[in-house]
């Protein structure tokens, strides 16, 4: 067997090794998962251009109290209040009412769902409201940005949905001071007794909101109100037939028939 064949077989070996690699970094990069990170890190970014004496700027916390625990993209406090910020990352049609459990990302032949950012935006001011409960003149700015290639199709909101470069202009639109410096200042220290810098718990928040959202898909299959127990139950409409819950108006969740 010749060194020029040996030669031959190395270099084939090391290209297939090569691909190999690239292959798995591409199918990595793209994962959903890393996509999230690249856009939430992309938005930053964004926010450190913000004026860092009038915003003060968290990114990708956890906060925990007692039990319960949330992960929030971007807060930021300033003088006109406190804004909490949800980034998606996302490609195609995205497709959206305020008040359904789930919007819609539509390509040419496929649809898939994910879960109301504005609804996941509300759970985690309703958290922060708890432990800054001192703080009652506090008001809170909800913004869903979306940092991918995704357009913004049909989206029924009055929560602000933005693209990325739209952000900033979002934010500064207010421009009523609400919160003085010191008050500023009590909010942050508040907040960081709460903050979790622990890996370990941060992976244990992860696991629960996995959970829980396998658990609210259970419920919602077998018509059972995924916030309140309740039962769900067709209702008319102004767009048709949906499911509600019966416990409204104490309960407002409510679907549309599969």
């Amino acid at each position: 067997m010749g060194f020029g064949f040996i030669l031959i077989v190395a270099i084939l070996i090391f290209v297939i090794l090569i691909v190999k690699y690239l292959g798995v970094f591409a199918y990595d990069y793209n994962s959903p998962k890393i996509k999230g990170a690249k856009g939430e890190y992309s938005v930053s970014r964004l926010l450190q251009k913000l004026n860092s004496n009038e915003y003060k700027t968290f990114n990708d916390i956890y906060i925990k109290v007692d039990k319960k625990s949330t992960q929030i993209d971007h807060l930021i406090i300033s003088k006109y209040g406190i804004f909490v910020i949800e980034t998606k990352t996302y490609d195609g049609w995205i497709h959206g009412r305020e008040k359904s459990e789930y919007w819609t990302q539509t390509f040419y032949t496929s649809k898939e769902k994910f879960r109301n950012p504005v609804k996941q935006n509300w759970a985690h001011i309703f958290f922060l409201k708890e432990i800054l409960s001192n703080f009652k003149q506090v008001k809170y700015h909800s913004i869903i940005v979306f940092a991918g290639d995704a357009e913004l199709k049909n989206i029924h909101s009055e929560i602000p949905v933005v693209y990325e470069h739209e952000l900033l202009e979002t934010i500064k639109k207010n421009t009523t001071p609400r919160l003085s410096i010191d008050q500023i200042e009590d909010i942050v220290n508040q907040l960081n007794k709460f903050i979790v810098t622990d890996k370990k718990e941060k992976n244990q928040h992860n696991t629960y909101v996995t959970r829980n959202i396998e658990e609210r898909r259970k419920n919602v299959k077998q018509l059972i109100c995924p916030n309140c127990k309740g039962e769900l139950v067709i209702r008319k409409g102004r767009y048709g037939e949906f499911y509600g819950c019966s416990n409204f108006p104490k309960c407002k969740f409510s679907k549309k028939p599969n």
